[in-house]
């Protein structure tokens, strides 16, 4: 639903993708990197993650959470699900 872009790498630049309860990471390195995610851009840590390399996962967050990752290797798009 969404273009996909490199995943910010600190906090203060963290990205909601547009507001997205779900979006793709595709860790395209094959190293290990930690996804964080924050209440808001430069807000308060929710919680994190380690993505292994070359893993994909889809993560379900609230609206207005942003997200980050130690390494700009990690991609992400918002995605959406239907029934």
């Amino acid at each position: 639903m969404g273009a996909e872009i490199a995943c910010p790498t600190t906090t203060g630049t963290a990205t909601s993708f547009s507001q997205s309860s779900a979006v793709r990471l595709v860790n395209t390195d094959s190293n290990a990197h930690v996804v964080s995610i924050v209440e808001t851009q430069s807000g308060t840590g929710i919680g994190s993650f380690t993505m292994p390399g070359t893993s994909i996962e889809v993560l379900e967050k609230g609206y207005t959470q942003c997200v980050f990752a130690s390494n700009a290797a990690v991609r992400g798009a918002k995605v959406g699900f239907t029934n």
